[in-house]
């Protein structure tokens, strides 16, 4: 294996690496805010034209601390602030819950929370470390939301399959009353528990779906398909594309020994989407890349959904 090809697998780290800050200690959820620097307020103020002239209808949404307009929204718009928005994961850290990360994207119009749950699952051999990210919105996108994101310990792949049977993404309801925080919090790891117990099902579906050398080398050229109509950079681009994608699963470490079936082939995708480096990288590349970890990566789920197709 070449020195470039080993790198590829050593360097590997969490989809979050660098975004957010590590909120471990904190003892509460608005503790975890102040010490990241998210403990400010979110000010509803009337719309303008250059003219002046105020636009009916719709609201700004500002940053107490600098002014910063994160959403343009409908008057009809209920602000739910950052400290009421986490307050029901206060009552997960009594069950084991612990809090690792907070922080925000796009310049704060969204606010997320990154907890680790207690169980230890071990699913095809591999253990996986399930976490929730709870996510505030400020720009109208979305209310508060909590999302599953399991990863695979041993390489840092991401596993939240977009699974029939379970979601892997669902609404936190806003509540003042107490007994409904605690109720909100029983029905977070409800629906954790379950998608984790769905997913172990799907990943022994996908470990049984072998797949021959060929049928892998098709499916990966269905994501970096080549033909004489596209120009040389396309060309270029693509191959070492798919060469980067073919290393992942012919040659991880964590996978040779795996045998040759959907399972590994998920992991080399996760590996490839979550791990290599963009043709270009933009600024925003790791905000973009730790949303799609959140909501679903395209490309996992493009890849999953073959699998299952080829079984």
């Amino acid at each position: 294996m070449s020195a470039n090809v080993e790198t590829m697998f050593y360097v590997r780290e969490k989809p979050w690496h660098g975004l957010g800050t590590p909120v471990m200690e904190a003892p509460a959820s608005a503790d975890a805010l102040v010490w990241a620097g998210l403990d400010w307020q979110v000010i509803q103020k009337e719309v303008s034209t250059e003219d002046g002239d105020r636009i009916a209808g719709y609201k700004a949404n500002v940053r107490s601390t600098d002014g910063s307009v994160l959403g343009i929204v409908s008057d009809r718009y209920k602000v739910v602030q950052n400290e009421d928005a986490f307050r029901f994961t206060d009552e997960l850290l009594g069950k084991g819950v612990t809090y690792e990360t907070a922080g925000s994207l796009q310049f704060g119009r969204k606010v997320w929370m990154l907890a680790r749950m207690p169980q230890r699952y071990i699913i095809a051999g591999d253990e996986i470390a399930p976490y929730l990210v709870i996510m505030n919105s400020h720009d109208g996108s979305s209310g508060v939301k909590v999302a599953m994101t399991p990863i695979r310990v041993v390489c840092q792949n991401t596993l939240n399959l977009a699974l029939n049977s379970a979601d892997r993404v669902w609404a936190a309801r806003h509540t003042e009353n107490v007994m409904s925080r605690v109720r909100e919090a029983s029905e977070t790891l409800r629906l954790a528990e379950r998608y984790m117990s769905e997913l172990g099902r799907g990943v022994d579906e996908l470990a049984k779906i072998k797949l021959s050398d060929r049928k892998v080398l098709d499916l990966m050229q269905t994501f970096f398909p080549v033909s004489e109509e596209m120009s040389d950079t396309q060309k270029k681009n693509n191959l070492r594309l798919l060469e980067d994608l073919k290393q992942r699963y012919w040659n991880a470490p964590d996978l040779v020994d795996m045998g040759k079936n959907g399972y590994r082939f998920i992991n080399a995708v996760s590996d490839f989407a979550t791990h290599a480096d963009p043709i270009r990288k933009t600024k925003s590349y790791n905000e973009n890349l730790f949303m799609r970890t959140i909501e679903g990566n395209p490309m996992i789920d493009k890849a999953y959904k073959m699998v299952r197709a080829a079984a």
